[in-house]
């Protein structure tokens, strides 16, 4: 029996920070950063059965050509995602009336849409990149036991040594995509290895005031090889998505569209005619 203070439920039934309740949670799960992004997707959905707001989290679940389907918005950061897919998984893998963990585990399918920015000049903007492999250099799996037994550690090792990877920074971890989410989109996205950070600016190897701990990161992780691997581009949330589910038994990945090109120095900010249209690609996908 969890306790308490471990599962949070609210007074409606509902788990303590997505206020979703089990039977509002459907099989397909989408999830967005921007909260305002929840209503653009469910523009999308028929048979809409509600609109849930707590904080940054907002949730609909519809259908989409007939699949039950639910979009939820995250905030942004590896620390937001903790919650979700702890959460996510709470709701579909323990009961809440005896607060046990159900003997029968339920499999998730949950997709990302995110938009990012690429390190490699070939990458165009527009373009949409699926992570095929997620690069977590912002710590949150270290806080769970073996996370070695779903990590790529031979990979790890080599960006590391290739890196010269700061004493100070949390170790990075490298966690592939499940298998039938690759699936679903690898014929019609670019193959990625996507760095996700722990924040904007210097994690990502931005200069404003304070320097860097890392003064060449961008360089060096863009000539990063490994058996035919190298970095394509960056975003916040993807590693903490793609370690949870593989420790929780979910199916799940990471697709963005690529609206800025750190190594051109290029950016579009008129992006959101190009995310709609992944959105619309997400959707057909996930309903296949």
């Amino acid at each position: 029996m969890i306790a308490e203070s471990e599962l949070i439920i609210n007074d409606d039934g509902s788990v303590f920070h997505l206020h979703l309740r089990p039977e509002e949670l459907a099989d397909n799960v989408i999830l967005v950063g921007d909260p305002g992004r929840v209503d653009i997707v469910s523009e999308y959905l028929e048979d809409k059965e509600f609109r849930h707001q707590s904080r940054e989290f907002v949730s609909v679940t519809g259908k989409y050509r007939g699949k039950r389907l639910t979009v939820l918005s995250t905030g942004i950061g590896t620390d937001n995602i903790d919650i979700v897919m702890n959460e996510l998984d709470a709701l579909a893998n323990i009961d809440f009336s005896t607060r046990e963990i159900r003997s029968e585990k339920k499999s998730l399918n949950i997709l990302r849409i995110g938009t990012s920015g690429a390190i490699q000049p070939d990458i165009p903007l527009g373009s949409f990149v699926f992570s095929h492999v997620s690069v977590g250099c912002d710590g949150l799996l270290n806080w769970y036991a073996d996370r070695d037994s779903i990590a790529m550690l031979d990979i790890e090792e080599a960006f590391k040594a290739h890196t010269g990877w700061d004493r100070h920074l949390p170790d990075p971890y490298f966690v592939k995509a499940g298998h039938d989410m690759v699936s679903r989109f690898e014929d019609c996205t670019i193959k990625g290895m996507t760095i996700a950070a722990s924040g904007f600016y210097g994690p990502q190897g931005r200069v404003l005031r304070m320097p860097l701990a890392m003064p060449d990161m961008l360089d060096t992780f863009a000539s990063f090889r490994f058996g035919g691997w190298k970095i394509t581009n960056f975003e916040m949330e993807g590693s903490a998505i793609a370690g949870i589910a593989a420790h929780l038994g979910h199916n799940a990945g990471t697709v963005c569209c690529i609206i800025a090109n750190r190594y051109l120095k290029s950016s579009n900010p008129d992006y959101k005619p190009q995310v709609r249209k992944l959105i619309e690609l997400s959707l057909d996908r996930l309903s296949r």
